[in-house]
């Protein structure tokens, strides 16, 4: 089998159809009632990778697939939609084309730094008519992601205030960190508050600030 042919890739698409086809309860389902299904099967790969299993790894990476050939043949049987697998893909490789000039175009990246910046640039011509620092980040991130997601984000764009996003707690490492967030989560529970809603909030407070300040100063 070369590089270019998929046969199990084909296979896989035609039991889909066959499947939606077939299966009453697969004809319910929708792009949002699947999303459910999306993050469990993303959380059970994540386990499979941190647990260094390659057969489970192999298995869950699957079950990832299927949820994206699932959704691809949703939207082939939707009129208002009408996007295949390989459309897809095709816009999966020219995104991957567009964000590497450097290997599929003239600019020249030799180190991590230069990759990043190259990357950062192209990427940011694609998202020109972002009015943000904080556009495209996925507000539905667990909290912690999504924390780190945004002060990032800011960082970057030199959006953060004085102290914002510098607080330094007694840690070392990761360990010390993990029993430090987990004894945060404790305290929370036992007075009978939600550590992740409670983050969401300041969370949202910050972004506000954020964005009220690139307003006032004309920055994105």
């Amino acid at each position: 089998m070369t590089d270019t042919a998929l046969p199990n890739m084909d296979a896989l698409a035609a039991s889909m159809r066959t499947v939606l086809d077939n299966c009453v309860w697969s004809q319910t389902m929708t792009h949002a009632s699947l999303v459910t299904y999306l993050i469990e099967e993303s959380y059970e790969l994540i386990d499979a990778v941190e647990a260094d299993d390659r057969d489970v790894m192999l298995e869950e990476l699957g079950d990832v697939l299927l949820q994206v050939v699932f959704h691809a043949e949703i939207a082939r049987r939707t009129p208002a939609e009408r996007f295949s697998l390989d459309d897809i893909a095709r816009a999966a490789n020219e995104k991957m084309i567009r964000r590497h000039p450097h290997v599929f175009g003239d600019e020249t990246a030799l180190t991590v730094e230069e990759v990043w910046r190259v990357w950062s640039a192209a990427k940011a011509a694609e998202k020109s008519t972002r009015t943000s620092a904080l556009d495209g980040i996925p507000q539905s991130m667990p909290a912690l992601a999504l924390a780190e997601k945004v002060l990032s984000r800011a960082e970057r764009a030199g959006l953060l205030g004085p102290g914002q996003g510098q607080a330094k707690p007694q840690f070392s490492d990761e360990a010390e960190l993990g029993r430090l967030l987990l004894d945060i989560s404790a305290a929370a529970r036992s007075q009978g508050l939600d550590a992740e809603r409670a983050l969401r909030s300041a969370l949202r407070e910050l972004q506000d600030g954020i964005r009220d300040q690139e307003a006032a100063t004309g920055s994105s």
